[in-house]
């Protein structure tokens, strides 16, 4: 029996739901050669079957997964005797690659394998989302992080450093990301290179190798372009705004932003409105 679900394609700017479902395949069920239009990994709970993508072909039992990627032709088929019951999630966003390729998934390392309980846990929490009136969408794209959380944890390893990103293009990331996070309050660099797991020194030569900038320079520019879009809001001042971007004194903000910007805030702001 085919338990399937279609989900509506939210504004998730990191992973977007798009379906999931559950089927235990009569012997020799197949589909396609077809392409998606979206990731598709499925997991098999029972049986066996081929999946076939490019010139390769893989036979795969309980316990082992496979992923499709979007616009990729693809065919798969249960065994003839032992056919499979397996589960699916269909999935796309901006993150939605990264993940992948930090549990070591990409087009050419499709297969993954790991234990069934768990897995099995996520798919189950999946389906039984689709009684909920209201909170359906989300719940579902949290079983769908959870069941993404374990598969990098299991399978990740150090795949994601060795087969996509270098291991300083990987610190670059890092630093970025916790920036975004923090610089409208009072953060320092030595906190940042803690948070990555190097020393200060290090993280200057890597930022300034791979950004041509050094960390502190990056943040504050981050800053200042964060300021620039919070002076099209007349409801904040000048003081607000310093605030806001991790500035308590404003003389130094204003001084920053003369620095990047060339024209002091309130001048900028002034220009801003004229145009």
């Amino acid at each position: 029996m085919e338990q399937f679900i279609l989900i509506n394609r939210l504004n998730h700017t990191d992973l977007n739901m798009y379906q999931c479902g559950t089927q235990k395949c009569e012997p020799g069920h197949y589909y396609g050669p077809a392409v998606r239009d979206h990731f598709l990994i499925h997991y098999i709970h029972e049986g066996s079957g081929k999946y076939c993508v490019g010139n390769r072909e893989y036979h795969l039992h309980k316990g082992q997964g496979f992923l499709i990627y979007p616009d990729v032709v693809t065919y798969y088929q249960a065994d003839l005797t032992e056919p499979w019951n397996y589960s699916w999630a269909g999935f796309h966003g901006l993150k939605a690659e990264s993940y992948l390729k930090s549990s070591g998934l990409t087009a050419d390392n499709p297969i993954f394998t790991c234990s069934d309980d768990y897995v099995n846990s996520c798919f189950s929490q999946m389906m039984e989302a689709k009684s909920l009136q209201k909170g359906r969408e989300i719940r579902l794209l949290g079983c769908l992080y959870l069941f993404l959380s374990y598969l990098i944890e299991q399978n990740g390893k150090d795949r994601f450093m060795e087969q996509t990103e270098s291991r300083k293009e990987m610190y670059i990331h890092k630093a970025v990301e916790y920036i975004g996070m923090n610089y409208s309050r009072k953060m320092s660099i030595s906190e940042l290179a803690h948070h990555i797991g190097l020393d200060r020194s290090y993280l200057g030569c890597v930022f300034k190798e791979q950004m041509n900038t050094s960390p502190q320079d990056f943040l504050i520019h981050y800053r200042v372009n964060r300021a620039c879009e919070l002076m099209k809001n007349d409801a904040l001042s000048i003081g607000d705004i310093s605030r806001s971007v991790g500035y308590d004194d404003p003389l130094l903000f204003s001084k920053q932003f003369r620095r990047i910007k060339g024209i002091p805030p309130k001048e900028y702001r002034k220009n801003y409105r004229k145009t």
